[in-house]
């Protein structure tokens, strides 16, 4: 499997994945999925339950470490880098588990996005995440 397309799906995996450790905490792993249970929160525990099936005694126990982390750092990023880096780590070594996946998430694309900005203190990007300010003289606004 390319590396690209690995790399396709631990980006939409990971929002997913993150959604469910920060709704279930390490519970994700063995708790049965909720009729209720938001789309991106299922899809998340669905994928965790995949690479949790998948792994022997001690990988399952790196997993529910990996998740414990992950839950208590109560950091989005930090949840997003670590449960997509366990992730890559179990698609590269299992094939069954990319099939797995396969079936859970759409196919990756090879859609190349291209962001133009034009003019002076202009703006482009794919996704902005935060406070974006143009111009002289500016003051961020205090954090909440």
């Amino acid at each position: 499997m390319a590396s690209a397309e690995i790399t396709q799906w631990v980006a939409q995996a990971g929002p997913a994945m993150t959604a469910a450790v920060g709704a279930y905490g390490a519970a994700v792993l063995t708790r049965a999925e909720s009729a209720a249970a938001d789309a991106t929160v299922g899809l998340g525990q669905r994928i965790l339950q995949a690479v949790w099936r998948r792994r022997d005694e001690a990988g399952q126990a790196e997993l529910e470490r990996v998740v414990d982390e992950a839950a208590d750092e109560n950091d989005e990023e930090f949840s997003r880098v670590t449960l997509g880096r366990l992730l890559r780590r179990a698609l590269e070594d299992d094939p069954e588990l990319r099939r797995d996946l396969a079936a859970l998430l759409p196919a990756p694309t090879t859609t190349t996005v291209h962001v133009t900005a034009s003019g002076d203190r202009s703006v482009a990007a794919q996704h902005i995440s935060g406070t974006v300010i143009t111009g002289d003289g500016h003051t961020l606004p205090p954090r909440r």
